[in-house]
């Protein structure tokens, strides 16, 4: 059967493989990014960048139709501090909150489908790092491995915020462990070179997702393992505590 695919940050790496995969059994896919120069051959699709609300909020109307699977894989490291047009610390706002206004914003297309999903690529299963509720945009101290880690464990509680609302969807926090990527720091591409897994075998899974969704509300997976949904990184307490923040942002207003 023909599915709808949306994936975010579709142009490098895990995306990119995803996108192919799907292309190759014949499905709709759309492919977001910020390069046009790296459009998916045989998919639609949209520059944006994600890291404003503004463009998430202009892009995700320019999907129409049903959706079957929303996949979520776009993220940028940054050395130093960057505020987005919204005033936001840009790692929060592209990693995480571009992946909660994708799945809020397209989520009356994605129940319109049979067997929806959403699978968020980060980092579940990781214990280290935490959201610091005192300086969510990191003003104070920014660290480029503290902003990775604030926004991974944001989205852990993304997904437990997002499925206790009894919605159709499914929601699936996926871990691929270390992949030979898109990324340019020469170290991370040296050691990925010697260790790290094939991007066709990390993405096995993610496309096995999207034609037959997971039956409950949340899977987390953390290199083919079970996450436990009682771990402390996903707590139901914070996650309700994020959602409300994340909705309290005064740029979020067109979503209240």
């Amino acid at each position: 059967m023909r599915k709808t695919v949306v994936i975010s940050g579709g142009t490098d790496g895990m995306g990119r493989a995803t996108a192919l995969e799907r292309l190759a059994r014949g499905d709709r896919v759309i492919v977001i990014g910020s390069n046009p120069a790296k459009a998916v051959e045989g998919a639609q699709f949209l520059q944006a960048d994600l890291s404003s609300v503004k463009e998430v909020l202009r892009v995700a109307a320019e999907i129409t139709g049903p959706i079957d699977a929303l996949a979520l894989f776009a993220n940028r490291t940054q050395s130093r501090r960057v505020e987005t047009p919204e005033g936001l610390e840009y790692t929060f706002a592209l990693y995480y909150l571009s992946r909660y206004l994708l799945g809020e914003l397209l989520l009356p297309q994605l129940e319109a489908s049979p067997q929806p999903v959403i699978i968020n690529v980060a980092g579940v299963g990781t214990k280290v790092g935490r959201i610091n509720w005192d300086d969510m945009q990191l003003q104070r101290k920014y660290g480029l491995v503290k902003a990775q880690l604030q926004a991974g464990r944001a989205n852990d509680l993304l997904g437990v915020s997002f499925a206790a609302q009894g919605r159709r969807t499914r929601y699936v926090h996926y871990h691929p462990g270390f992949t030979r990527s898109g990324s340019q720091n020469v170290v991370i591409k040296l050691l990925a070179k010697f260790f790290a897994r094939p991007v066709a075998q990390s993405v096995r899974p993610i496309v096995e997702w999207i034609s037959a969704p997971p039956a409950q509300p949340l899977t987390a997976i953390d290199r083919g393992k079970d996450v436990p949904l009682a771990l402390k990184t996903l707590s139901p307490r914070d996650a309700a505590r994020l959602d409300a923040y994340t909705k309290g942002l005064a740029a979020l207003a067109d979503l209240n």
